[in-house]
């Protein structure tokens, strides 16, 4: 039997409005709330939340000294097409050269890796 229920994962960011805008661009979904804590409700998975932090320092990706704190998985049908949409929301390119892999990895405007998987 499980202690507890997972309900949101919350994203730390400078600014958790435009973060949310992101993701739900990405993700779909509706983003509520303002200021220093947006949630993202997503259709048929786990929510998630962005919180203000002004000290925010981006997890390095790759780098075996550093942690990357945590990465999201994300599921397409056509790891192509969702490496152009998400390039113009203003993702980050750090891992895609090997086109012969299921996945291939991205930062986030505000420097979180994620991945987008046709697993």
């Amino acid at each position: 039997m499980a202690l507890a229920k997972l309900s949101v994962v919350v994203l730390d960011c400078p600014d958790p409005g435009v973060l949310a805008g992101f993701y739900a661009e990405v993700l779909g979904g509706t983003v509520e709330g303002e200021g220093d804590w947006v949630d993202l409700r997503v259709p048929g998975g786990a929510s998630l939340a962005f919180q203000a932090a002004p000290g925010h320092v981006p997890p390095k990706w790759p780098a075996p000294d550093d942690s990357q704190q945590f990465h999201l998985d994300l599921t397409v049908e056509d790891l192509d097409a969702a490496e152009k949409g998400v390039l113009a929301l203003g993702a980050k390119v750090l891992d895609a050269e090997d086109r012969s892999r299921t996945w291939r990895v991205y930062a986030d405007p505000a420097g979180h890796p994620f991945c987008l998987c046709a697993c």
